[in-house]
């Protein structure tokens, strides 16, 4: 029934559009269906009515998400900041990748599992959804450079691109229509087959060593108000303590974290919980990359913990001792646990992979 509803919206959808002249050898559109592959234990993703997800628009959006033709350069893609042997980060603390090679504000993050995000985008949530989020490194002057005019008028001038869209959405090229494009693809960067998601699928204790059966347990008992569900976050905001003093206001207060968005007082300093899928291969850590290594950020859950008003009450005991409590060998039972949340399959998944290269 639901697959039923989704093929008469789409049907809807191009029935609308007036007046349409394809590019010669264009067949009319009829997308299909793409169906997300998940276990079920990941949950129902968000719907997206407006957006529903098909074989040529998610097809469009690898495209383009590879593509430097979307940079005022010609040089700069969205893989330009995000590797998929990185879980889809890019190594770098604050990456110089953008046009005008200027460091950027913030972490480039990883982007999987992103079809079950419900809280918004960005390290601040100032994104409602992908395909707002795909404007600002688009638009922004120290990353991609272009204007949606020109995206626009790019794209359109590009035969390929012209077919490609009308297979897609039944228009031609846009600004509007690159954006849905590219929040489609990212909705497919589905990590699932990490030997944690072997264990949890088979039951056998034999998936993980016995360290790595500890360190599971002890990330639920002391990670988890965070990093939580099968997708290890909880898509939520926190200030974890990584600052102190929040009272430097330049800079577009890029500093204050998800206060920036809401002006919400308890949301001073408080950023997205990342999850901990792959987090064995997308270091640097933390929003703005500050920490090289997994031990440099359980060492500050351990003994680096600032207080200040804003810091959330999940970091204090209860006998309001700060930082999470661990000993060495916990830790080191934490870390092997997180080595074991690596997809080596998403990591080389080439459905994911640059379609462009010849």
């Amino acid at each position: 029934m639901r697959s039923l509803i989704l093929a008469v919206t789409m049907l809807t959808v191009f029935s609308c559009q007036k007046d349409i002249t394809l590019p010669e050898g264009t067949e009319e559109p009829f997308p299909t269906i793409y169906r997300l592959h998940a276990p079920a234990y990941f949950g129902v993703p968000v719907a997206m009515p407006d957006n529903p997800l098909t074989v040529q628009g998610v097809a469009l959006g690898r495209r383009l998400f590879y593509d430097p033709l979307l940079s005022a350069n010609m040089q700069v893609s969205c893989a330009s900041c995000h590797h998929q042997d990185k879980a889809f980060a890019d190594g770098a603390i604050l990456s110089q990748a953008g046009v005008s090679g200027k460091p950027l504000t913030r972490h480039s993050p990883v982007l999987l599992n992103l079809a079950w995000a419900d809280q918004g985008f960005f390290w601040d949530g100032g994104a409602k959804n992908l395909e707002s989020q795909a404007f600002a490194p688009l638009t922004h002057a120290d990353e991609m450079g272009m204007s949606l005019a020109d995206i626009k008028a790019r794209l359109r001038s590009d035969s390929e691109y012209s077919k490609l869209f009308y297979q897609a959405f039944g228009e031609a090229p846009s600004a509007e229509g690159t954006a849905k494009a590219l929040a489609q693809f990212q909705r497919t960067l589905i990590s699932a087959d990490s030997r944690y998601d072997r264990y949890l699928r088979s039951g056998s204790k034999k998936e993980l060593t016995e360290a790595e059966h500890r360190g599971r347990i002890l990330v639920k008992q002391k990670c988890g108000n965070c990093h939580s569900g099968a997708h290890f976050t909880d898509y939520r905001f926190h200030n974890n303590g990584m600052d102190a003093n929040f009272s430097d206001l330049s800079d577009e207060w890029i500093h204050l974290g998800r206060y920036r968005i809401s002006l919400d007082p308890k949301d001073m300093g408080a950023y997205k919980t990342p999850t901990l899928r792959n987090v064995a291969v997308s270091a640097p850590y933390m929003h703005d990359g500050r920490f090289a290594t997994l031990d440099q950020v359980l060492d500050h859950y351990r003994f680096g913990v600032k207080t200040s008003s804003f810091t959330d009450p999940v970091l204090y005991d209860f006998s309001g001792n700060i930082g999470i409590s661990m000993t060495d060998k916990e830790e080191a039972d934490i870390k092997a646990f997180l080595f074991a949340l690596t997809d080596e399959q998403f990591l080389n998944n080439t459905r994911f992979s640059n379609p462009n290269k010849k």
